[in-house]
């Protein structure tokens, strides 16, 4: 084993791998902050390029593109409201209000190094514990699946802000945009009204981005604000301080575990690894009540529970062959076309180029962290930017973003359409985040439910089956029990001080 380990390190220490990685990172975190992109879009396009490259080198500079573009889609949900990747859909909640506060350059550092630290442990979670956490993974089926979104739309009361009824009205609207398309057991299509167009459904990008970016807009131009002030307050503020950091560390750390969990699991993806470590933080939180206004930790948890699932959804692809998302589908196609067919063989063929690419994943999340650092310099000073020449380049970005996902002007009307129904939310003080949490996970939640049935032939005990499904139900019967209690005090009238302290009160005054 040592002398793999040691021919592994002899493979990867080279100039072209560095080169590799660290362009890899870098073109991930530009393509990613760019709104409508994506990791996926933006591994496709890298793909090509790594075909004459050697098999290490090409696959590290796919792998550094993959983890550059998960980090770089917080800078745009911070700066411009605006995602750049659905898995930095739980970032924008706290990253934008934490930069209209002023303090942009706040919530990009602790983005950043929130990331780094949790690819960091997702990359050593891979090394050591790939064949662990995969043979785990295989245990969850619909059932489990199932269990675990019900307990991660519990945060949507702890994002309802002041009204309860509201929030879940919000939720239950996006449940219903989420179900627009076709079915997909029958194959009828729902809410279509015999347009092709609706029968693909609602992609999300074109939602998000209207639904959140022009509202806002809407609303600055409506204000006549225009020429007075920036997109956010005047200048990029300040960075973390260590303090912040240690306060923030608990939140990382349990943020950075709960993705490699998830992660670990084929098909679920960043965006609930991220609303779950988001639920997770604000639970745990002294202060819940400020998640949503600009929570450092509600950041911090987000970004470490999206970029935690990286390292890790390498795990069913190199030790079973089956990929954990649409990234690593385009990857396990890169590996094939260098000659790597990825599972159980590939550690005993190729074990060599394994470790190759393990130390070329380690040395990622560093280069991450200094190309990080000067991409948050860059990109802070938007915050600066007039907001009569911000304005207009944000909602072109909003129009690319919207088009270039399937290339079609029908996304860009879905962006408007979800463009007026944010400003009107905003306007009746409707909560779009719940809205937000339940279209990212109302497929996972009706298809997992519709999966278990038809295994149990309409048999409701199967969400019951298994100590996996038990967890997750208590967990969400303890957070719906503290939601409820925490409302009871809320609306539970203060006790009236007796009679003889009231006169004593009046005789003192």
């Amino acid at each position: 084993m040592l002398n793999n380990v040691l021919e592994g390190f002899t493979l990867f220490f080279t100039l072209q791998n560095f080169i590799a990685i660290s362009g890899g990172v870098v073109i991930g975190v530009v393509v990613g902050a760019l709104p409508g992109m994506g990791a996926a879009m933006a591994v496709a396009i890298g793909l090509p390029f790594t075909f004459h490259m050697e098999t290490v080198t090409g696959i590290l500079m796919l792998t550094g593109i993959y983890k550059g573009a998960y980090y770089g889609g917080s800078i745009s949900a911070i700066l411009v409201n605006t995602p750049g990747t659905p898995a930095a859909a739980c970032t924008l909640l706290d990253g934008y209000p934490l930069a209209r506060q002023g303090r942009a350059r706040e919530a990009l550092d602790i983005a950043l190094y929130s990331s780094c630290v949790a690819d960091f442990i997702s990359n050593l979670s891979l090394i050591c514990f790939a064949g662990l956490i995969a043979s785990w993974a295989l245990k969850f089926g619909p059932p489990e699946f199932f269990a675990l979104v019900v307990f991660s739309m519990t945060i949507i009361a702890g994002v309802s802000g002041s009204s309860l009824f509201k929030g879940f009205a919000s939720a239950a609207a996006g449940l219903l945009a989420a179900t627009i398309g076709q079915d997909g057991f029958y194959g009828t299509g729902r809410f279509d009204y015999g347009s092709s167009d609706l029968l693909g459904g609602l992609s999300l990008v074109p939602v998000l981005i209207g639904l959140f970016s022009l509202p806002t807009i809407i609303q600055h131009y409506a204000s006549g604000a225009i020429g007075t002030q920036t997109i956010r307050s005047l200048g990029s503020g300040v960075g973390v301080t260590w303090k912040q950091f240690r306060q923030c560390l608990p939140a990382i750390l349990r943020g950075s575990m709960i993705g490699v969990g998830i992660g670990a699991i084929p098909g679920i993806g960043g965006a609930p690894a991220a609303f779950l470590s988001y639920s997770e933080a604000r639970r745990k939180s002294h202060e819940p009540e400020k998640f949503g206004r600009g929570a450092i930790e509600g950041v911090a948890a987000a970004e470490s529970g999206n970029n935690g699932v990286c390292g890790a959804t390498l795990i069913p692809l190199l030790s079973l062959g089956v990929p954990g998302d649409i990234v690593t589908a385009v990857l396990l196609g890169a590996f094939m076309m260098h000659g790597l067919q990825p599972g159980p063989l590939m550690f005993q063929q190729n074990i060599v180029e394994i470790y190759a690419i393990f130390f070329g994943l380690l040395l990622s999340s560093l280069v991450m962290l200094f190309s990080g650092k000067v991409a948050v310099r860059c990109f802070s000073a938007v915050s600066r930017i007039p907001d009569q020449i911000l304005m207009p380049v944000v909602v072109v970005l909003c129009f690319f973003g919207a088009f270039v996902i399937n290339n079609s002007l029908f996304d860009v009307f879905v962006m408007l359409c979800a463009g007026v129904a944010g400003y009107v939310m905003l306007s009746v003080q409707i909560p779009a985040a719940p809205f937000l949490i339940a279209f990212v996970l109302g497929p996972l939640l009706e298809n997992n439910f519709r999966r278990s049935l038809l295994l149990s032939h309409g048999d409701w005990d199967i969400f019951v089956r298994g100590s996996i499904c038990w967890v997750f139900w208590a967990l969400t019967i303890a957070t719906v029990f503290g939601v409820v209690m925490t409302e009871y005090r809320k609306l539970r009238p203060l006790p009236r001080q007796p009679a003889s302290a009231e006169n004593d009160s009046d005789r003192a005054s």
